[in-house]
C-alpha cells in the first residue's frame, strides 16, 4: 500500500528513466516509446512496467503534456458547483475519466462569460485531450459556430445547432408536465421564476409559456440571476403583491431556496396559500415539510453519456454532431397538493 512517506521517499531519490532504462535492461527511448504507448512489444512493455514498479518512477507529467497533444487529461467546466446538479454531474464525469485511467481539471465559472473565457484558454495550455462544459448562453452562441483545438461536450445547455456535441435534458417537455400537474390539481394563477444566464433557463420558460397557452391560462414569469439570494429578493416583492400567484414553478434548485425561504419569511403557507414546485430531486426537497414537487434530472447518466460521447468522438473525430435527449422524472409531493376553495 502506498502511503505519503514512500512518495517522498521516491521524490527524494529523483528516480529518472534512466534509472527505469537500467533496471529493465533496454535504452531510454525503449521506456519512452512503452510508456508512450508506441511501437514496442507486448513482452518489452510488460518488462518496462515492471521496471516502474521496482524503481517507483513516477512520470513527470508537465513534460508529458509538452512533448503530446494528448494529456490524458479532460477539462470539466461547470457553471455553478454549489449547484447539486453540477455537483452530481461532475461526480459521474470523474468517475467515468478515472475509470478510463484519465484524470480530470475541474473549473467553475459562476455564470461569468470572461471567467469561461478564461478557463477555456487555461484548457488550451493545459493541452487537454478533450472537454465537458456547461457554458452560458453568450458563450454557447460563440461556441456554436467556433471549433477548437480538442473536442467539447455541452451539458445541461446547447443550441439549436453546432459544431459539438451535447446531453441535455428535455426542458419543455419537463416544464410542462409540471404546469399540467398543477392543472390538473386545481390551480390556475401560475408563475413562472426563471434564471436569465443559460439556455436552460430560456427552455423551461418556453415550456412553461407552452404549456400555459396550451390550458388558456394567462402567463407571468420573472427571470432573474441564477443564486437563491436573487430569488428570494424577487420572490418576496412578488408575493407581496395584492393578487399574487397561486403556485409557482421554478427552474433549479437554488432558486427554489430562494423562493422557499421568502415564502416563509411573508408566513405563507404551502401548499395552503401557494404551491409550489421545481427541478432537482436533493434530498432536502423530501426533508422539509412539507416535501417539494420536482423534476428529477438523470445526472449520473448525464455526466455518462457526456463521457461516451466524448471517447467516441476521440475514436472517431469525423463522427456526425449528437445531440443525447435524457427525459426527467416528475417526483410528486405535498407542496402540490389539491388546492382548495
Amino acid at each position: 500500500m502506498e502511503t505519503f512517506s514512500n512518495i517522498f521517499i521516491e521524490v527524494r531519490m529523483g528516480v529518472g528513466i534512466k534509472d527505469v532504462a537500467k533496471a529493465a535492461g533496454v535504452s531510454p527511448a525503449t521506456v519512452s516509446r512503452a510508456l508512450g504507448k508506441g511501437p514496442v512489444s507486448e513482452e518489452l512493455r510488460a518488462q518496462v512496467e515492471a521496471a516502474v514498479r521496482a524503481t517507483g518512477y513516477r512520470p513527470n507529467l508537465a513534460a508529458r503534456r509538452l512533448r503530446s497533444q494528448d494529456s490524458g487529461t479532460i477539462g470539466l467546466v461547470v457553471a455553478d458547483i454549489r449547484n447539486p446538479f453540477f455537483t452530481a454531474v461532475s461526480r459521474a464525469v470523474e468517475d467515468s475519466a478515472y475509470r478510463a485511467g484519465m484524470r480530470v481539471i475541474l473549473c467553475n465559472t459562476g455564470e461569468d462569460p470572461e471567467r469561461e473565457a478564461l478557463y477555456l484558454r487555461h484548457m488550451q495550455s493545459e493541452r487537454i485531450t478533450g472537454l465537458i462544459f456547461a457554458p452560458t448562453r453568450s458563450t454557447l452562441d460563440q461556441l456554436s459556430k467556433k471549433a477548437l483545438d480538442f473536442p467539447v461536450v455541452f451539458i445541461d445547455r446547447c443550441g439549436p445547432g453546432g459544431l459539438h456535441d451535447a446531453v441535455v435534458l428535455d426542458n419543455r417537455e419537463a416544464m410542462g408536465e409540471l404546469v399540467a400537474h398543477l392543472v390538473e390539481r386545481g390551480y390556475r394563477r401560475i408563475g413562472g421564476l426563471f434564471g436569465n444566464s443559460s439556455s436552460t433557463g430560456a427552455q423551461r420558460r418556453d415550456g412553461y409559456l407552452e404549456a400555459m397557452a396550451r390550458f388558456g391560462l394567462k402567463p407571468e414569469f420573472r427571470l432573474v440571476a441564477p443564486s437563491a439570494e436573487a430569488a428570494q429578493a424577487e420572490a418576496q416583492a412578488w408575493l407581496a403583491a395584492d393578487e399574487r400567484p397561486e403556485a409557482l414553478v421554478v427552474s433549479n434548485s437554488l432558486l427554489l431556496i430562494g423562493v422557499l425561504r421568502a415564502a416563509r419569511a411573508r408566513g405563507l403557507a404551502i401548499p395552503g396559500d401557494l404551491a409550489l414546485a421545481g427541478f432537482d430531486n436533493e434530498s432536502w426537497t423530501e426533508l422539509v415539510e412539507p416535501g417539494i414537487t420536482v423534476i428529477e434530472q438523470p445526472v449520473e447518466e448525464i455526466g455518462r453519456a457526456a463521457m461516451n460521447l466524448l471517447f467516441e468522438r476521440l475514436k472517431t473525430p469525423g463522427l456526425p454532431v449528437r445531440k443525447v435527449v435524457l427525459s426527467g422524472r416528475c417526483v410528486l409531493r405535498g407542496s402540490t397538493a389539491t388546492r382548495t376553495p
